[in-house]
């Protein structure tokens, strides 16, 4: 119960400090899977990439297009797949929020110090590769 209450608190911050943006915590993760991905990625690329898994990726990506965060295009090679791209005013956007996140995940966990963030990376990774238990 500890790690949800956690995580509750954590997240809210997050998307508090995103919200005057217009932007929510799972709309800023696909920006900066996108930001990593200079080619783009296939719909499902994003989804599989993704912190928390949207049920409906396809209307998230339709939202962020229409409000002109990312584009996509069908590439003449194979019309099936769909590529999706962040835009300059998507990365103009991270770039405003990368120190706002720092600071405020440094507000939020730098009491731990480093040692004892590395151990937590460590045992939360641990955690998560145990997967008969999480799926």
């Amino acid at each position: 119960m500890e790690l949800w209450r956690t995580l509750d608190r954590l997240s809210r911050r997050v998307a508090e400090l995103l919200k005057p943006e217009q932007l929510t915590p799972t709309q800023y993760n696909v920006l900066r899977i996108l930001r990593g991905a200079p080619g783009g990625l296939a719909c499902g690329e994003v989804a599989e990439r993704m912190i928390n898994r949207d049920p409906d990726i396809t209307r998230l990506l339709d939202r962020m297009e229409k409000a002109g965060l990312i584009e996509r295009e069908r590439p003449a090679s194979d019309r099936r797949t769909v590529i999706t791209r962040i835009t300059e005013p998507g990365m103009d956007l991270l770039a405003r929020l990368d120190r706002p996140v720092r600071e405020l995940h440094r507000r939020q966990l730098g009491h731990l110090g480093e040692e004892r963030l590395r151990q937590l990376q460590s045992l939360l990774q641990m955690a998560g590769q145990h997967k008969s238990e999480l799926e």
